[in-house]
């Protein structure tokens, strides 16, 4: 399984962007696919979880009311609709997914078994 992130660019604060991460592959059917950040020297924090068959969703409190996660099966693809950014917000953002994660370890990143490659996101005040 491969994940390829996009979507990133250099907005400024209140600006939106949508990221998005593609999957291909073998059969893809994972349970939990989620978006991580970075931001520079910090670790790597967890910001949504969609859980693939039924689409309930996790969000960081930081993000809660601004990002909405979202995926189209059909598509192998999962969005983050990202609203009022902050320069908070600036990170390489990452995609993960994982064919067995269960919904306590969603904020994880150990947890998951697939990663994509990075898209960056800063956010100028």
């Amino acid at each position: 399984v491969q994940l390829q992130a996009s979507g990133g660019g250099l907005v400024q604060a209140g600006d939106s962007l949508r990221l998005s991460c593609v999957a291909s592959g073998r059969v893809f059917s994972p349970r939990y696919m989620s978006w991580f950040r970075q931001a520079p020297g910090k670790e790597r924090d967890f910001v949504a979880a969609i859980k693939w068959s039924s689409g309930s969703t996790n969000y960081a409190d930081s993000v809660k009311g601004r990002f909405t996660i979202s995926r189209d099966k059909a598509k192998n693809t999962m969005y983050l609709q990202m609203n009022s950014l902050r320069p908070e917000d600036t990170a390489v953002y990452y995609c993960a997914a994982d064919p067995s994660l269960i919904q306590s370890s969603v904020a994880t990143r150990t947890a998951y078994a697939y990663w994509g490659q990075g898209t960056l996101v800063t956010v100028s005040s």
